[in-house]
C-alpha cells in the first residue's frame, strides 16, 4: 500500500461524523476532560479503597495516573492524526482489523452502560442521605432525566457537563483548602489532624504491599472517563487544538484531584476512620464538625454521579451510531434526530441501563461492586487497544505509510509497552478478589458473545457483496 492510499483510507472513515453538530466549544471540552477525571470512583469508591490499602492508596493512584497519562497521550496522537467520533473503534478497525473494531466498539459501549448503572446506584445512596427513598426509585428518575437531556442537543449535554464539572472542581478545591486550614490551625473536631497520619498509623503500607496492589482495580475504575474526550472529537470545534490542550492538563488534574485530595483527607483523619460504603469526603467534614458542609459535599457527590451518567448516555449513543455506520450494528441505531443527536442509539442504551435499576432493586447493597467490576475489565481492554493501535500507527509512520502527528507520545514505544504491562498486572490481580473474579467471568461471557455476533455480521457483508 502506498502512502497516498494509506492516507485516503485513513481519512475516509471521517465520514462517520456526518450529521453531527460541532456544538462543543473549547471551554466545554476542557471541562468534560476535567469532569472525566473526577467521578464516583474517587468520591465514593475511595472509602473502601482507603480501608483496604491505607495511605498506600495515594501511591496506587499515582502509579495508575502515570499509566493513564501515557494512554491519553497515545490517544491524543491518534486524534491529531485523524479526529473522528467513535475514535477507539475506528482506530481498532484501521490498525487491527474489522473484528477488533467491532469488539472495541461494543466493549466500550458495554463499559459505559455498566458505568452508568454504577452511577445511578450511587445516586440512590446519596439521595438517601436526606430522604428515605429506595435506591431503585432514585436510579430510575436519574436515568430518565439524563436520557431526556441527551435527546435535546449536544450543546445541552455539553453545558450540563460544564456545570457538573465546575461544581466537582469547586468542591474538591474547597475541601482541600478547608483541610489544609485544619492541619495548620487545628480548628474543628478532627482527632489529631497532622500529615504524620500518612505514615505514623501502621506505616504507608499498613495492610501490606499485597493489599496496595489489589486495590489497583478500584483505582482503575476511578479513572474511567478520562478517554471521553476521544468520543467528542466529531462534535468539537477545532478538535486537534482543543483535544491537545485537554490532554496536556491531565497530569495536573491527577496530581490535584486525586493525589492531592487523598493526601489532605488522610492527613486530616487517620485512614482507619474510613470505610467502604461511606464517602471519605463526607466523613472528613463530619469529623471536622461541619455537618452542613457534609450535606453540601453529599450534593456534590450526587452531581458527580449525574455527570458520569450524562457522559455514559452521550458516549454509548455515539458508539452505537459509529458501529451502525460500519454495519456492525443494526442500521436503525445510526439514525440521527432533527437535533443532530443519535436518538435511537441513546434510547437503546438507556433501555439497557434499566438493568441497573433492577440490580438496585434486588441487591442494593452489592449493586455498586457488581457493576464496577464489570466496567473495569472492559475499560482495560479498550485502553489496551488504544496503546496497540498507537504502536502500529507509529510503525507505519516510520515506514512512510502514514503522515506523522506533531503531537507525539514521549518515549514511545517503550512507554506504551510499560503502560500495557501495567494493564496486564491489573488483569492478573483481578483473580485475587471476589469482585475481580466476577469481572473476569463476565469478561469471558462478553468475549463469547462478541465472537458469536461477529460472524453474523461478516456473513451479512458477504451477502451484500454477492448481490452487488
Amino acid at each position: 500500500m502506498t502512502a497516498s492510499e494509506s492516507q485516503a483510507t485513513a481519512t475516509a472513515p471521517g465520514e462517520a461524523d456526518e450529521g453531527y453538530s460541532r456544538g462543543l466549544s473549547p471551554r466545554t471540552i476542557q471541562m468534560i476532560a476535567i469532569g472525566g477525571a473526577i467521578g464516583t470512583g474517587l468520591f465514593y469508591g475511595a472509602g473502601g479503597a482507603i480501608e483496604q490499602a491505607g495511605p498506600a492508596l495515594i501511591l496506587a493512584y499515582l502509579a495508575a495516573g502515570l499509566a493513564i497519562f501515557v494512554i491519553m497521550r497515545a490517544l491524543g496522537e491518534l486524534l491529531t492524526y485523524r479526529p473522528v467520533t467513535g475514535s477507539f473503534a475506528e482506530y481498532a478497525n484501521e490498525f487491527l482489523g474489522r473484528f477488533a473494531g467491532f469488539a472495541t466498539g461494543w466493549t466500550y459501549w458495554a463499559v459505559w452502560v455498566s458505568t452508568c448503572m454504577a452511577e445511578i446506584t450511587v445516586a440512590g445512596k446519596y439521595v438517601q442521605y436526606w430522604f428515605d427513598i429506595p435506591q431503585w426509585v432514585t436510579a430510575l428518575v436519574v436515568l430518565g432525566i439524563m436520557f431526556v437531556a441527551n435527546l435535546v442537543s449536544v450543546r445541552l449535554f455539553g453545558e450540563g457537563e460544564f456545570w457538573f464539572s465546575a461544581i466537582k472542581v469547586t468542591a474538591i478545591i474547597a475541601m482541600m483548602v478547608i483541610g489544609i486550614g485544619v492541619l495548620i490551625f487545628h480548628f474543628g473536631n478532627a482527632t489529631n489532624p497532622t500529615v504524620t497520619n500518612l505514615w505514623a498509623d501502621g506505616g504507608v503500607f499498613p495492610n501490606g504491599f499485597g493489599q496496595a496492589l489489589l486495590v489497583l482495580q478500584i483505582v482503575v475504575f476511578a479513572y474511567v472517563g478520562v478517554e471521553l474526550v476521544g468520543v467528542t472529537a466529531g462534535e468539537a470545534r477545532d478538535p486537534k487544538n482543543t483535544l491537545r490542550k485537554a490532554i496536556n492538563t491531565l497530569p495536573f488534574r491527577i496530581g490535584l484531584f486525586y493525589v492531592g485530595a487523598l493526601i489532605v483527607i488522610m492527613s486530616v483523619s487517620s485512614w482507619r476512620n474510613f470505610h467502604a460504603g461511606r464517602s471519605p469526603f463526607v466523613e472528613v467534614f463530619e469529623q471536622i464538625g461541619i455537618p452542613a458542609a457534609a450535606g453540601i459535599i453529599n450534593f456534590v457527590l450526587l452531581t458527580a454521579a449525574l455527570s458520569s451518567c450524562n457522559s455514559g448516555i452521550y458516549s454509548t449513543g455515539r458508539m452505537l451510531r459509529s458501529l451502525a455506520q460500519r454495519e456492525e450494528a443494526p442500521a436503525g441505531l445510526g439514525a440521527m434526530s432533527k437535533r443532530h443527536v443519535p436518538a435511537t442509539g441513546i434510547a437503546v442504551s438507556a433501555a439497557v441501563m434499566v438493568i441497573g435499576v433492577a440490580v438496585n432493586y434486588f441487591s442494593p447493597d452489592k449493586a455498586f461492586s457488581y457493576v464496577t467490576s464489570v466496567s473495569t475489565m472492559g475499560i482495560i481492554f479498550v485502553w489496551g487497544v488504544i496503546l496497540v493501535c498507537h504502536m502500529i500507527y507509529r510503525a507505519r509512520v516510520r515506514a512512510g505509510l502514514l503522515p506523522a502527528s506533531d503531537y507525539r507520545l514521549p518515549g514511545a514505544p517503550v512507554t506504551s509497552m510499560v503502560a500495557l504491562a501495567f494493564l496486564a498486572v491489573v488483569v492478573v490481580l483481578l483473580f485475587f478478589t471476589e469482585g475481580g473474579r466476577t469481572a473476569l467471568v463476565v469478561g469471558v461471557v462478553w468475549a463469547v458473545l462478541v465472537c458469536a455476533g461477529y460472524p453474523l455480521l461478516a456473513r451479512k457483508h458477504t451477502a451484500v457483496s454477492t448481490q452487488k
